[in-house]
C-alpha cells in the first residue's frame, strides 16, 4: 500500500478528479515503474474494481483512494471512484476493469487510457497548416478497430479548452468519464473509448479558461439529432454499397462548357409533403426521390440544386444557418437514406448540386459559436466576425484549421455522397469586408481597402484542389457584384469557380417584366443591357427561391396585366431566358405558375395542375427544356461570343428583339424573335442571318401553351430584301407578349436531304 502511494501522481490525480487534466492518459492507465505495472482509474460511482489480466486471467482488486487517514504526507481525496493498483508484474500487458457499481450492477471494460494516439505527426502537421484535404476521416467520431478491439475514436480541435471530454448517453453525459488526451501543440483533442457502437449520442463537453463548462455537438459529426435535439451521432458513412458507377464514369468525360444544363431548384422539405393524417413533417430521402425523380425527368431538367442539406437547427433559415457542416440533415432520415437519394437520382440520369454555406455561421450555444471558450472559428472583433443583418458570425479564413475545415467539407460531400456540384451562397458576403455594414462598423485589410484577402485565398485554394482533383464536379458561385474573373482561373488571377450566378441579368429582367408592357420601350435597355457582359463569366441565368420569397411575389405574380396577360408574360419571360446565353435555373412552383410566395411550411400548389391554364404553362416548360437539350446552339457555345448574334437589339418602340444563337456549324442556327408587347403583328419583316429557308419550330402563342395561335406554320425563304440592316429578311407574324425560334439552312447548304430533314424539324412543338 505505502509503495503504491509512493508512486501515484496525487496532483495529477486531483486533476483528473477535479475535470481539468488535458493529458489524462499520463496519469490514467498502466504505467510501468520500477516496482510493477501501476494501474489508476477514475469511475464515478463505482464501488469495487478489479484488473483482469488477458494472459493469466489473474485478477486483482484496485485500492479505492479514499480512506481514513493514516500517513502525513499523504492528502487523501474526499470523492469516490478513483482507484489504484500496483501489479507485481514487469511489463504492460492488455487487461479489463471488471467494475461494481454502487447499485451493484457489473460491467467489464476495456481501459479508454491503454491506447496510443491514432493521430499522428503528419495528420497533426497537415491540419496546423490547412492542407490536410482528407481531416473528415481523423477529426470527428470514427468507428474503428484498435489493437483487435472495436470501439469509437473521438477527435476534436479545441487549442484554447483547459480540458475536452466525450460524453453521451454511454457514460451518463457525464464530463468526469472520458477526458480526452491533448496532442502536442495540435489543439487536438482525441480518445479512443471501446465499447461504444453505431448509433450513440455524444457531444464534447469543453472546459473554458474561466473555469466555464459547457457542451458542443461535435463540428465533424457524420449525423445528428433531428431539431429541436443537439447531440451528434456516431454513424460510420462507408458501409453503403453504392450502384451509380456508370454515371461516375460518363460524368469523367463531361465538359459543362458543351453539354445542356437546365437546373430544377429544390427545398426538399416543402417540395411535397406527406398528407396531414400521416402524422409526419416531412418524406424520407428514399420516399422523395422517385417522386422527385419522376418529376424532373418528365419536366426534361438535366440537374437539380437542393437547397441545404446540411443539419440546422431552424427551419425558417431553409439551410443556410449550418451547425452541422458533415451531417445531411435529419429532417429527412440518415446519411445512408441521404445516399439512397443521390444513387437514385444518378441512376435516373439526374445530376444533384449542393448550396453550401461556407460565408457565415450561426451563434447557437450548442454549434461553432465560441467553440473552445474563445473566438475560434469566428473572429474576436464583432467589426470581422458578425454579420450586423443576419445575426451570423463570419468565419476567420486566415487561421489555417479553419480554412482546413472548409475546403475539406467541399471535398466530403463529392468523396462520400458523390455530389455533382457545390454551389458556394452568399459569395459577395465572403469577398468584402463592409459587405453589409456601415461606416466604423468594419476593418480594412492590410493595404486599407475591403477586400476580405483572406476569403480570396481560401476560394481560390479550395477551387484549384477541386481541379487537381479532376471530380468533374462543377463549383458554381452566387456572386452578385461585378468583382472581376470569378470564373477565371485561380492561375490566372481568377477565384477559379467553374460558374457564376447571373444576378445582373436576373434584377435587369424582372424590373423590366414588372414594367407595363406600355411602358416597356422607355426601359429597353433593361432587356438588352446583359450582352455587354454576358461573356465576362461563365454565367447561369437563374430565378430562384430569392425571388419568391419576402413579399417580393411569386413568378406568375410579378408579371403584369390580367390573369391572360400575365401567363403571356410569364411564357415570354422563360422563352427569353431559353434563348438567352447561360445555363438555366428555376425554383420549384415557378414551372406551373403557383400563385402563392414560397413557404418552407407547407408543399407546393399541386393541386394547381387541375387548372387548365396551370397546367398548359407546366407543359410549356417541359417543352422549352426539350428544345434546349435538343438544339445544340442554344447550348454549346454559351460562354464564347461567337454563339449569340443581334439581328434587332434597337426596336424600342416595337419592344422586340431578335438575335440568332449559334454553333461552329451555320445549318445549327437558331433564329429567335421576342415580342415583349400584348400587339400581334402580320406580315412584319425581319432581318436574318444568311440567305436560306426558315423554319418555326417552337412559338409560345401556341393553344396547346396557353397561347391565342398567333404561328408560322410555313416554312419561309428568305428574299433579298433589307431588314434590321441585313440583306436578307423573311416575314412573319410575331406573337403577342411571344416568342418564337426558327431553324435556318443557309442556301449554299441545301441539298436534297438538308430540305428533307427541315421539313421534319418541327417535333419540338408538336401539339
Amino acid at each position: 500500500m505505502e509503495a503504491l502511494y509512493k508512486l501515484m501522481d496525487w496532483e495529477g490525480a486531483k486533476t483528473i478528479i477535479h475535470s481539468e487534466h488535458d493529458d489524462p492518459h499520463s496519469i490514467l492507465g498502466a504505467h510501468e515503474t520500477k516496482y510493477g505495472v501501476l494501474i489508476q482509474a477514475y469511475i464515478p460511482t463505482a464501488k469495487e474494481v478489479a484488473v483482469k489480466l488477458k494472459s493469466s486471467q489473474n485478477t486483482y482488486v484496485m485500492e479505492n483512494v479514499r480512506f481514513s487517514k493514516k500517513n502525513e504526507s499523504v492528502e487523501l481525496f474526499e470523492e469516490e471512484g478513483y482507484f489504484a493498483v500496483l501489479l507485481p508484474i514487469k511489463k504492460v500487458e492488455p487487461y479489463t476493469y471488471l467494475v461494481t457499481y454502487d447499485n451493484n450492477t457489473k460491467e467489464e471494460l476495456f481501459d479508454p487510457y491503454s491506447f496510443e494516439p491514432v493521430l499522428d505527426g503528419l495528420d497533426m502537421n497537415r491540419f496546423s497548416n490547412g492542407i490536410h484535404y482528407e481531416i473528415y476521416e481523423k477529426l470527428g467520431a470514427h468507428l474503428m478497430e484498435n489493437n483487435g478491439i472495436s470501439g469509437v475514436l473521438f477527435a476534436v480541435w479545441a487549442p484554447n479548452a483547459i480540458r475536452v471530454s466525450v460524453v453521451g448517453d454511454f457514460n451518463y453525459w457525464d464530463g468526469r468519464r472520458h477526458p480526452m488526451r491533448r496532442l502536442g501543440d495540435s489543439g487536438i483533442f482525441e480518445l479512443f473509448i471501446p465499447g461504444i457502437k453505431s448509433g450513440e449520442l455524444y457531444k464534447y463537453e469543453l472546459k473554458g479558461q474561466g473555469g466555464l463548462t459547457f457542451l458542443k455537438a461535435d463540428p465533424y459529426a457524420n449525423a445528428a439529432e433531428l431539431r429541436p435535439n443537439t447531440a451528434s451521432i456516431v454513424c460510420d458513412i462507408n458501409q453503403y454499397t453504392w450502384k451509380d458507377k456508370k454515371w461516375l464514369k460518363d460524368r469523367e468525360e463531361w465538359d459543362f462548357k458543351k453539354e445542356p444544363m437546365t437546373i430544377y431548384e429544390v427545398h426538399l422539405g416543402s417540395w411535397m409533403k406527406p398528407k396531414p393524417e400521416d402524422g409526419r413533417e416531412f418524406y424520407n430521402y428514399r420516399e422523395i426521390a422517385p417522386k422527385l425523380a419522376s418529376y424532373v425527368k418528365n419536366m426534361g431538367y438535366t440537374h437539380i440544386e437542393l437547397l441545404p442539406i446540411m443539419e440546422h437547427p431552424y427551419d425558417g433559415s431553409w439551410g443556410y444557418q449550418v451547425t452541422g457542416y458533415y451531417a445531411p440533415t435529419a429532417r429527412y432520415g440518415t446519411p445512408y437514406d441521404f445516399m439512397y437519394f443521390m444513387d437514385y437520382m444518378h441512376q435516373k440520369g439526374i445530376g444533384v448540386i449542393l448550396d453550401w454555406v461556407p460565408a457565415h455561421f450561426p451563434r447557437d450555444a450548442f454549434g461553432l459559436a465560441n467553440f473552445d471558450g474563445t473566438c475560434l472559428y469566428e473572429h474576436l472583433d464583432p467589426k470581422q466576425g458578425s454579420h450586423p443583418h443576419w445575426g451570423t458570425l463570419i468565419y476567420n479564413y486566415g487561421r489555417p484549421q479553419v480554412s482546413n475545415f472548409l475546403i475539406a467539407n467541399a471535398l466530403f460531400w463529392v468523396e462520400k455522397y458523390h455530389v455533382d456540384g457545390i454551389r458556394m451562397d452568399a459569395v459577395a458576403s465572403m469577398l468584402y469586408l463592409d459587405y453589409g455594414k456601415k461606416d466604423g462598423e468594419w476593418v480594412a485589410n492590410i493595404y486599407g481597402g475591403n477586400e476580405n484577402l483572406e476569403a480570396v485565398e481560401l476560394l481560390r485554394h479550395l477551387n484549384s484542389i477541386f481541379k487537381k482533383r479532376k471530380y468533374k464536379a462543377i463549383l458554381i458561385a452566387e456572386e452578385s457584384t461585378a468583382w472581376p474573373k470569378v470564373t477565371e482561373e485561380a492561375e490566372n488571377g481568377g477565384l477559379g469557380f467553374d460558374m457564376k450566378w447571373n444576378m445582373g441579368w436576373m434584377n435587369d429582367f424582372l424590373g423590366y417584366m414588372k414594367c407595363d408592357p406600355l411602358f416597356r420601350k422607355g426601359r429597353h435597355g433593361e432587356l438588352t443591357f446583359s450582352m455587354i457582359y454576358a461573356y465576362s463569366e461563365n454565367f447561369i441565368l437563374v430565378f430562384s427561391h430569392d425571388e419568391v420569397v419576402h413579399e417580393k411575389g411569386s413568378m406568375i405574380n410579378k408579371m403584369p396585366g390580367d390573369t391572360e396577360q400575365k401567363f403571356d408574360n410569364l411564357r415570354v419571360a422563360y422563352g427569353f431566358m431559353m434563348a438567352h446565353p447561360g445555363r438555366k435555373l428555376l425554383f420549384m412552383g415557378q414551372d406551373f405558375a403557383q400563385w402563392n410566395e414560397w413557404n418552407e411550411n407547407k408543399d407546393l400548389d399541386w393541386e394547381l395542375l387541375s387548372e387548365e391554364n396551370h397546367r398548359k404553362l407546366n407543359r410549356y416548360v417541359k417543352e422549352l427544356n426539350k428544345l434546349y437539350t435538343k438544339y445544340p446552339a442554344l447550348y454549346q457555345l454559351d460562354f464564347e461570343s461567337e454563339g449569340f448574334e443581334w439581328i434587332s437589339c434597337m426596336d424600342a418602340d416595337h419592344s422586340i428583339i431578335v438575335f440568332a444563337r449559334k454553333t461552329e456549324r451555320p445549318e445549327d442556327t437558331l433564329l429567335v424573335l421576342c415580342n415583349f408587347t400584348p400587339v400581334v403583328y402580320k406580315d412584319f419583316p425581319m432581318g436574318v442571318p444568311f440567305a436560306g429557308k426558315y423554319k418555326e419550330i417552337f412559338n409560345s402563342d401556341k393553344e396547346i401553351y396557353g397561347g391565342h395561335g398567333n404561328v408560322n406554320p410555313r416554312l419561309k425563304t428568305s428574299k433579298k430584301k433589307e431588314a434590321d440592316g441585313r440583306e436578307n429578311s423573311i416575314h412573319v407574324t410575331v406573337p403577342p407578349l411571344g416568342i418564337s425560334i426558327y431553324t435556318c439552312m443557309p442556301t449554299d447548304m441545301q441539298t436534297k436531304e438538308g430540305v428533307s430533314n427541315l421539313s421534319g424539324i418541327e417535333g419540338v412543338n408538336k401539339g
